[in-house]
């Protein structure tokens, strides 16, 4: 079975072993994807705005891997307040309200940046 890396070109991936997504076969499955800006942007306001950018990094991970929205089965939510789950839930709603796709919310301790609200992660399966 064809297993394929897909990589954001994070500096994080090649330094600590890991990939943005693997495709193996037609399961596609997207690390958890924080806000992360590129070139020192300042991260998102909110819990809203850094939802909306975790999912920009999942769809564009997702293209990469010849996926679509669509094709999303899960996806799972860590949040470091549950009183932030509403504005998540809205900026996954967008993306996601009509695949509706199975979903878990956790509330962590904490995330490994301080600014960081919130972190999602995807599977697929293309064709799905």
């Amino acid at each position: 079975m064809e297993r394929r890396l897909i990589s954001s070109g994070a500096p994080w991936e090649e330094r600590y072993g890991y990939s943005r997504a693997v495709v193996s076969g037609r399961h596609v499955y997207v690390a958890g994807t924080a806000p992360v800006m590129p070139d020192g942007v300042p991260l998102p306001r909110g819990a809203y705005g850094q939802a909306r950018r975790c999912l920009e990094i999942i769809l564009r991970a997702l293209e990469d891997a010849g996926a679509r929205p669509d094709d999303v089965v899960r996806t799972r939510i860590f949040l470091i307040d549950a009183k932030d789950f509403d504005e998540v839930g809205r900026a996954h709603g967008e993306v996601f309200g009509r695949i509706r796709p199975a979903t878990t919310g956790v509330v962590v301790s904490g995330l490994l940046d301080p600014g960081w609200l919130v972190e999602i992660e995807a599977e697929a399966i293309i064709g799905a």
